[in-house]
This record gives structure tokens, C-alpha cells and sequence, in this order.
């Protein structure tokens, strides 16, 4: 990993606003040419890779011989290389050089975490998509010489039986070398030590983030996470521990709550007694009403709020701007763990609107068009990168340069225009994550418009639902859907029970609505679960691994993820079942 942090260290140190910005609309000015050179340069640098060589590509690098040869692919299809990989063969399986290190995904899609191959030049490409969204959003809202208050946590690192280094991909992001110049080129140096940053306990990592933030409230210009998520969390833990934090500033010593003697270490260095500074953050957290415009008050001098804010992550937006009161909500680049896609080059753009531009020389990039027929979902070819319809929705295929060929992402997108020749899409959801029983077809995005419909309700009563997930529930016939709330406040059983049939009449497929009608789907039933229950499975996650800034609740549990069924279904206070299609 040094020789690649070396050569990072000199592609930054060259870092230029204007050259970016040249770069960037050269690229996709000839989208087309990129994405053959890109792939190109993927081939011939794995040319040697035993996988490509058993499908007779014969050095052959053109997109048409490339499409002949190469099958479109799953994890599952590539399990057994990587398998392979993960136990220590060092031959050249899906790359020329030796793959030394994986990246493990969440896991939270489908209940099992994947082995991603990672290689140096990933994290030149994550640099890359780094540097573009950095001087679009830094034109709008310009950052001189401040601080970032980066809730980021680094997952364990574990090396798998046959010694490769496996840990998520934003550890793998974070532990690089040219990491630090990334950020510091970037002015976005964060306030917490490397010590916080690596820390093997998240619960020490957060509050010693938040201790961090204070102590530098001047200096913070913007708030950042790799998810919406993880900022709700912060600062919903921050209404819970504010006052041990004032006193800790007041006293300058730290919580007995951190017993990580790296962390102790690092932050005796920086924590002196300051009462004046507890004095004034005590004043502002009482002063203010329901903690509305709290980073504002701690933060004075904060520009903007940055996180990925689309896909399952919108549900956490409307909390997320009650603490941010004014100050911009920033969605930022869009990616997944086996690769960068597009950077925000529109940040004033509210994030339920935000598009992306396809960066066409990080990846070589294909497009399943998504398209029904008679109400049945129809395969058809993929399209190359520019040959993409304006309104239309597409899978996305992804080949990059750690090994992943023709590798279907499992991402829904629609066209929603180009930049010059490359274009500009916005995420719809997980393709692959949906509720089913027989004709009907919701996903990730028509659960969450049911739940944002029907929490008007709860709104309304001055309560909110902090997060959510669904299953399917066949245990009887016929099955149907359960999804599990927790809430803030006690709601009245009316109020739930209206919630529920809200719940069930929002999901407007047609399949399911017929098959509700004639009772081939029984009612919809709500599941209350007790408060906590979300952050358990965070820990179970956590646990296995995940970097919380990595995490995303999974909206819809699979019955093979048995451990969060099991904290769901030992959770549950109340259900309730939906009275529509009576």
C-alpha cells in the first residue's frame, strides 16, 4: 500500500481547481474514446488474469470482442475466484498483480458480506471521483483554510486464512497513505486524532468526535459522513451526552466512558479545562427548542452538511435538516463497495433531486435497460455508457480494475440527462431488493415512499419514525408484508392502526393491489418495535465488521438473515393489521 500512497502523494500535490474542471469536461466531451481507452487500460494491465484468458479474449481490448468473451456476471459467478484469492493464491486469478487485500461490503442487502478485490488503483480512482465532486462543491461554497468534523470510523482489519487483509472499503479508503493528502489538499483535514479515526470501539470513536468538534467549533467549515445515517446518529447521541461533554471541556479531562489507552493518549494532548467554552455550549444546548438548529449553534462557522443523502438514505434527510436549520444539506459522490460511479457536480441541488455525473474514466460502465412488458420484466442487452435514453431506467454494469468483469452492481438508475456526452443519472434503489409474494413487485423506493406517506400521520402527533425495515411474512397463506417501525414517543393504537392501512393502500403496484384485492396477499401488518432495536443491529453488523459510517439498515430482510430477524421479531411491543381491501 505505500508504493500506491507515494504515488497518490505526487498526483495531489499537483492537484489544480482549474485543471480538474478542464479535466473533467474534456472527459466527458468524448465520453465515448474514454470509455475504450479505459477499458483498454483494464485489460491490458490484467491481460495475464488466468479468468480473462479462459474466455479467449487473446489480448483483445475493443468493446465488441470484450462483449463476445465475457459473460455478464454476479458475485455469486465470481465467488470462486475470489474464494481463491481470499485462501492465499497469489497467482494472477482476476488480476495481473496479486490481489494483496479485499474490501468487505456491508452486507446489509442481502445478509451476507462479499469479498470485493481492492487494489491501488481503486483508491486512485476513489481520489480521483474525490477531487471532481471537491471543486464543483467548492465553487458553490467555497472553504478557505478550515476543519472537517468527519464522523469516520475505520473497521477491524482482519486477515483471512490466507493472509489477505480484509477490512470495508472506506477502511481501505482511510488507511491509505495518500488518504491525509487527499483530505488536506481538499481543506478538509478532520479535528479528531488518527487515534479516534482507528479506534476499535465506535460507541469511544463518536463521542471523542463530537469532543473534537467542540473543542474546534471555530475552526469546523463542514460536518461530514459516508452516510446520512451515521449523521443522525451522531447527533442524536449528541442529545444524549451533551452534558458529560460540557463537563469534560469543563474539567479538561476525559470521560472514564473511553478506556482505549491510544485514545486517552491522543486526546490528553488536546484537553485542557475550558470553562468559558463549556459555559457557552451549555447556554446554547438549553437555549435551544427541540434541538432544532443545533449545528448552527455548536458550529458557527460551518458551510455545509456532506454525506451520500439518496437511495435509503433520503429517509433520514427530514431529521437531518431539523438539526442543520439553515446550513446545506450536500449530497456527495455515488458509489458501492466494488467501485466510484459519479460525482455531484450540481451540489445546490436539495440531495431528493441530486443527479450524478458518470465519471467516464474511472470504470468501464454498461446499462441493462429496466423495461416491462405486459407487466413482466423483460432482459434486455446492455448499452454502452452514451448510448443511454434520457427517461429511461437501467441496471448498471460495472468492469473495473480490481477484477470485476462485466459485473452486474444490482443499482436501479434513470437517465435524467447528459454532461456533453456522459450522463447524468439519478439512483433509484437496490434492483434486486424487493418485496414479492407472487405478481406484485415493490422495492426499496416504493417502501419508502409508503412509510414517508403514512408517518405524516405520527408527524402530526409530534413523533417521528426513526428508522424501518419489512419482511416477508409466509408462515400462514396467504404470506404478506410486515414492516417493523421504531418510533419516537408513545402513539395511540388509532393512530398506528390509521397508520398501518396507510402503510398497505401506499403501495400502488398493480400486481399488488389486484392480489390484495382477491386476497392472494393478506393485510399488511405493522410491527412496533422497542426503542434500541435499530441500534442493535447496527452493533450486530458492527460486530461482524462494518465501519459504522459504512452502514445502511437493511430495508428488507431476507429470510437467510436469520440474526436481524432474530433481534427484530425479539423486539416487537405491538402489531397491528391493516383494514384496506376489506
Amino acid at each position: 500500500m505505500v508504493e500506491g500512497g507515494v504515488k497518490m502523494k505526487e498526483i495531489i500535490e499537483k492537484f489544480d481547481l482549474e485543471k480538474v474542471i478542464e479535466e473533467f469536461e474534456s472527459l466527458t466531451q468524448d465520453a465515448e474514446n474514454v470509455q475504450k481507452e479505459t477499458l483498454k487500460r483494464i485489460l491490458e494491465g490484467n491481460a495475464s488474469a488466468e479468468y480473462l484468458q479462459s474466455l479467449g479474449l487473446n489480448g483483445r481490448t475493443d468493446p465488441e470482442s470484450f462483449k463476445a468473451c465475457v459473460p455478464l456476471v454476479t458475485y455469486k459467478d465470481l465467488e470462486p475466484y475470489i474464494n481463491r484469492i481470499v485462501d492465499g493464491d497469489f497467482s494472477p486469478i482476476l488480476t495481473g498483480k496479486p490481489i494483496t487485500d479485499v474490501s468487505l461490503s456491508s452486507g446489509t442487502s442481502q445478509g451476507k458480506q462479499k469479498y470485493i478485490p481492492w487494489n491501488d488503483e481503486l483508491f486512485e480512482t476513489t481520489v480521483k471521483i474525490y477531487q471532481t465532486s471537491f471543486v464543483f462543491r467548492n465553487k458553490e461554497f467555497p472553504i478557505q483554510n478550515g476543519k472537517a468534523l468527519s464522523f469516520i470510523y475505520s473497521s477491524k482489519l482482519s486477515q483471512t486464512k490466507g493472509g489477505v487483509t480484509a477490512g470495508t472499503a472506506t477502511t481501505n479508503v482511510f488507511r491509505n497513505p495518500g488518504f491525509k493528502h487527499a483530505m488536506n489538499a481538499f481543506k478538509s483535514d478532520s479535528v479528531s486524532p488518527d487515534e479516534v479515526i482507528f479506534s476499535p470501539d465506535f460507541h469511544q470513536s463518536l463521542y471523542c468526535h463530537l469532543l473534537c468538534g467542540l473543542f474546534f467549533r471555530e475552526e469546523v467549515s463542514l460536518i461530514s459522513s459516508t452516510f446520512a445515517h451515521s449523521l443522525v446518529y451522531a447527533f442524536r447521541t449528541f442529545e444524549q451526552v451533551w452534558e458529560e461533554l460540557v463537563f469534560d471541556i469543563r474539567e479538561g479531562v476525559l470521560s472514564n466512558r473511553v478506556t482505549h489507552p491510544s485514545i486517552r493518549t491522543a486526546m490528553s494532548k488536546l484537553l485542557k479545562p475550558n470553562p468559558e467554552l463549556a459555559n457557552l455550549i451549555h447556554k446554547k444546548c438549553i437555549g435551544l427548542s427541540d434541538w432544532y438548529g443545533l449545528i448552527p449553534e455548536l458550529f458557527p462557522n460551518v458551510k455545509y452538511v456532506l454525506g451520500i443523502m439518496t437511495g435509503s438514505m433520503e429517509h433520514y434527510l427530514k431529521k437531518l435538516r431539523h438539526y442543520a436549520g439553515e446550513v446545506p444539506l450536500l449530497t456527495s459522490e455515488y458509489g458501492a463497495s466494488e467501485g466510484w460511479i459519479a460525482s455531484n457536480v450540481n451540489p445546490k441541488v436539495a440531495p431528493e433531486f441530486a443527479t450524478y455525473v458518470v465519471l467516464p474514466q474511472i470504470a468501464y460502465f454498461e446499462f441493462i435497460p429496466l423495461k416491462q412488458l405486459d407487466g413482466t420484466k423483460v432482459e434486455l442487452e446492455p448499452v454502452g455508457l452514451t448510448h443511454v435514453k434520457i427517461g429511461e431506467d437501467y441496471e448498471i454494469v460495472l468492469t473495473n480494475p480490481a477484477g470485476l468483469y462485466r459485473y452486474r452492481l444490482g443499482d436501479a438508475v434513470k437517465v435524467i440527462g447528459f454532461h456533453k456526452s456522459a450522463p447524468e443519472i439519478k439512483f433509484l434503489c437496490r434492483s434486486n431488493l424487493m418485496l414479492t409474494i407472487n405478481i406484485d413487485k415493490n422495492t426499496e423506493n416504493d417502501l419508502q415512499i409508503s412509510v414517508e406517506t403514512s408517518s405524516k400521520m405520527l408527524a402530526e402527533e409530534k413523533m417521528e419514525v426513526i428508522d424501518y425495515t419489512s419482511y416477508i411474512d409466509l408462515s400462514n397463506d396467504p404470506g404478506h408484508y410486515v414492516i417493523f417501525w421504531e418510533i419516537s414517543g408513545e402513539a395511540s393504537d388509532a393512530v398506528l392502526y390509521e397508520c398501518c392501512t396507510c402503510l398497505d393502500k401506499s403501495f400502488v403496484d398493480a400486481g399488488y393491489v389486484s392480489s390484495r384485492k382477491v386476497k392472494g396477499i393478506g393485510a399488511l401488518e405493522l410491527r412496533l418495535v422497542r426503542k434500541g432495536t435499530f441500534q442493535k443491529i447496527l452493533e450486530h453488523y458492527v460486530g461482524l465488521g462494518v465501519a459504522v459510517s459504512q452502514f445502511k439498515t437493511p430495508r428488507c430482510v431476507a429470510p437467510t438473515n436469520t440474526k436481524v430477524l432474530q433481534i427484530l421479531l425479539e423486539n416487537v411491543v405491538e402489531n397491528y393489521f391493516s383494514s384496506a381491501y376489506n
